[in-house]
C-alpha cells in the first residue's frame, strides 16, 4: 500500500509537470509521497531504524531499504527540476502544506495536553515532586507546544481551571489474523469513545473484547525517553546498566534513546537519568507483547495496518500496543 502510494505520487507528479498542471493535484502528490515515506520508516523493524533519520524534509539524506531508496531518488530527481512557481501557486502550496502540518501538530499537542493534565491530576502540579508531569512538560516543549497550552493543561489537572474531566481508559480487542491490540485513550466522554472505538474495530475486520481478554498476552514495562546526541550504543548501554534499566535502544527522533525497565523501577530509572544530567522527555508504562504474530501475506498486512492506523489516528488515543510483525518482503509488496 505504502510503496504503491509512493509510486503513484511520483508518476502523477511527473504527469502533472509534463502537462503543465502545477496546481492542487501536484501538491497532493507531494504530500502523498511524504506521508508514505514517513509511515514506511515507522513500520521498519526496530533493528532497521537505527540508521534511518526522521523525515523532516525531502532534501534529507535517507538511508532506506533499496526499494524505498529508489523511490525517494526518483521523487527528489523530479522535484529538483521544477521551475519557479508563480506567486499565487506558491502561496497555494504553502497553505496546503501548512494545513497538513498544522493538523498533525494539533494532534501531537492534544496528546501532550492530555498527558500533562493526567499527570497533574494524579501527582500534583509541582514538577519537582511529580516526575511524570516534569517529563510530559519536557516532551511538550520538545515539540514546541506553546507555554500557555502547557499552563492550561496543568491547571485543568490540578482543578484550578474548570473544564471537562479527562479520564484514562484502556480498550482491548483483536484484529485480522487474530492479532492482539491494546488501545489507551484519554477522553472526556467515555460513552462516545467506547462506541467509536468499537465501530473502528468492527468495520475493519476486528472485534473489541472485554477487559483482560488481550492484556494477558502482554508484559507491562516502564519506558523512559531522553534526548542526548552525544551518546552512542556503547555509552548508552553503560548508562542503562548504571541506572538500573533492562534495555536501551534508539528512538524515532535524532538523539533520542529509549530505556525500558520493570514497571516498579520506572521512577528509579527516571530519577537516575535525571541525576546523570540527562534531558528526560517521556516517562510512561507500556505493554510489550510476549509473543508476536507474523503477517505472511499482503492482503492481511493491508487490513492489519489499516486498523492500526485508524486506531492510532483516533483523536483521544494516547497509545496503541500490538503483537503483529510484518516482514520486509511483505512490507515491500504492499500496494
Amino acid at each position: 500500500m505504502l510503496l504503491g502510494l509512493g509510486h503513484r505520487a511520483v508518476a502523477q507528479s511527473g504527469s502533472a509537470l509534463r502537462s503543465g498542471r502545477r496546481g492542487r493535484r501536484f501538491e497532493s502528490c507531494q504530500l502523498d509521497f511524504e506521508k508514505c515515506l514517513s509511515r514506511a520508516i515507522r513500520l521498519l523493524p526496530r533493528e532497521r531504524r537505527t540508521d534511518v533519520r526522521p523525515v523532516r524534509h525531502l532534501r534529507d539524506t535517507l538511508l532506506l531499504p533499496p526499494l524505498l531508496s529508489t523511490l525517494a531518488t526518483s521523487y527528489l530527481n523530479l522535484t529538483t527540476k521544477l521551475p519557479v512557481m508563480s506567486g499565487h501557486n506558491k502561496w497555494s502550496k504553502i497553505k496546503f502544506t501548512k494545513a497538513a502540518a498544522d493538523a498533525k501538530k494539533g494532534k501531537i499537542f492534544a496528546r501532550y495536553s492530555h498527558e500533562i493534565t493526567l499527570a497533574a491530576k494524579s501527582g500534583g502540579g509541582d514538577v519537582d515532586t511529580n516526575p511524570r508531569l516534569r517529563a510530559a512538560i519536557e516532551g511538550a516543549k520538545a515539540v514546541s507546544m506553546p507555554k500557555d497550552n502547557i499552563d492550561r493543561a496543568v491547571k485543568k489537572g490540578t482543578g484550578e481551571l474548570q473544564g471537562a474531566t479527562i479520564q484514562e481508559v484502556t480498550y482491548e480487542g483483536y484484529g485480522p489474523a487474530g492479532t492482539a491490540i491494546i488501545v489507551e485513550v484519554a477522553t472526556d466522554n467515555t460513552n462516545r469513545c467506547s462506541s467509536e472505538i468499537r465501530t473502528i474495530f468492527s468495520r475493519n475486520g476486528g472485534n473489541m473484547g472485554t477487559p483482560g481478554s488481550v492484556a494477558y498476552q502482554f508484559d507491562r514495562k516502564g519506558e523512559v525517553r531522553i534526548v542526548d546526541e552525544t551518546l552512542n550504543e556503547d555509552s548508552a548501554t553503560e548508562l542503562a546498566l548504571d541506572c538500573g534499566a533492562d534495555d536501551v535502544e534508539t528512538g524515532e527522533n535524532d538523539g533520542e534513546w529509549v530505556f525500558t525497565c520493570g514497571p516498579t523501577d520506572l521512577q528509579t530509572v527516571q530519577e537516575a537519568l535525571s541525576a546523570a544530567g540527562k534531558n528526560v522527555t517521556g516517562i510512561k508504562l507500556i505493554s510489550v507483547a510476549q509473543n508476536t504474530t507474523e503477517i505472511t501475506d499482503v492482503e492481511t498486512a493491508q487490513k492489519v495496518m489499516k486498523l492500526y492506523d485508524l486506531l492510532d489516528d483516533y483523536d483521544d488515543t494516547m497509545n496503541v500496543f500490538t503483537n503483529f510483525e510484518i516482514p520486509d518482503e511483505i512490507l515491500e509488496q504492499l500496494s
